[in-house]
């Protein structure tokens, strides 16, 4: 038996320009944080004395007797791209709701693919992980999804990340002394939504309108380094992050008439006028979580008006995606 951990994101700067229609040509750069939401994924070998070879249990129960019969796209994928032949027990268990802007769906694949090899006794750096994650959603589901989740999901941590129009990725950790990174970190307010959305149909107009918008892209591109030169340049105030997020979600809410709606305009706009000096829905859009970015004197009367909503404390993840149990002959 294996059972793995494997963190969910924060995007900060730059989504949009790490899906690869964009980066292998304009090249894409983004910054943000995996975070202490895990996806736990429990795997082992069933043995033959069922009815059918392999079980996943995730929001639904599948027992199947092959690996074309599996419905869940990523599990499907996977075991066949590792070329499994023995029945598989696959449960899945999680912090963070499916559908929700955090990465869940690369963690999960993330997280298999770093189980399934722990149960075969092969080790995988934490490169060669991301990398087999993004091409199993890429190639193999042909998902809209970006490269950063895999990344972040693998490697863990604060970091910026350089997409390459030769695909090549270089993740540079943002390192803080302990005082500033508290304050940072103390600094972010997550709130749930409650609406879910199918990231890839959001995603599917944004890579349409990705010509038009590629002025905006660009903006939001730079905005990744500005962001990193506050964090780590000693002189720089903290606050001046939370309001760069006021920009960098002005303009992300711009690619799509899918990102935003009524309701999440209200709630961001709530939280602006009680305190948080910018924000931004994470993930593809249109439903999920919300970020704000509030110094921490501020925060008493802005949770009192946010009160509606499901504050959820995070801390950040600087370990990855790893096999926290391993008795790979139980």
């Amino acid at each position: 038996m294996i059972i793995s951990q494997t963190p969910h994101r924060i995007s900060f700067f730059g989504g949009g320009t790490d899906y690869p229609n964009y980066y292998l040509e304009h090249g894409g750069k983004v910054l943000g944080t995996a975070i202490d939401k895990y996806c736990y994924l429990n795997v082992r070998r069933l043995p033959p004395f069922f009815e059918h070879k392999h079980r996943i249990v995730y929001s639904r129960q599948e027992n199947v007797r092959n690996l074309d019969e599996i419905q869940h796209p990523s599990v499907r994928e996977t075991l066949k791209h590792l070329d499994i032949q023995y029945g598989m027990s696959i449960h899945h268990d999680g912090d963070i709701p499916a559908r929700s802007g955090m990465g869940s769906s690369s963690a999960f694949t993330v997280g298999l693919l770093q189980s399934v090899m722990a149960l075969e006794g092969r080790y995988i750096g934490k490169d060669e992980l991301a990398r087999k994650a993004i091409y199993v959603e890429q190639q193999l589901i042909r998902e809209n999804v970006g490269s950063q989740d895999q990344m972040f999901a693998a490697h863990g941590g604060l970091n910026r990340i350089n997409f390459l129009p030769n695909g090549e990725m270089v993740l540079d950790p943002v390192i803080l002394p302990p005082e500033r990174l508290a304050r940072f970190e103390s600094s972010l307010l997550l709130y749930y939504t409650g609406i879910s959305r199918l990231a890839s149909e959001v995603v599917a107009e944004q890579i349409r309108n990705t010509p038009r918008n590629l002025a905006a892209l660009g903006h939001m591109k730079e905005m990744v380094d500005e962001a990193f030169r506050i964090l780590v340049e000693p002189q720089r105030q903290l606050d001046d992050f939370g309001r760069l997020l006021n920009q960098t979600w002005e303009l992300k809410r711009s690619l799509s008439s899918c990102i935003t709606n009524g309701e999440i305009d209200q709630a961001y706009d709530l939280g602006r006028r009680h305190g948080a000096l910018g924000g931004k829905l994470l993930g593809a859009g249109g439903g999920g979580f919300l970020l704000f970015f509030v110094p921490p004197e501020q925060q008493a009367g802005f949770k009192a008006a946010m009160n509606r909503l499901l504050c959820i404390p995070i801390r950040f993840d600087f370990e990855g995606s790893k096999v926290i149990v391993y008795q790979p002959n139980c």
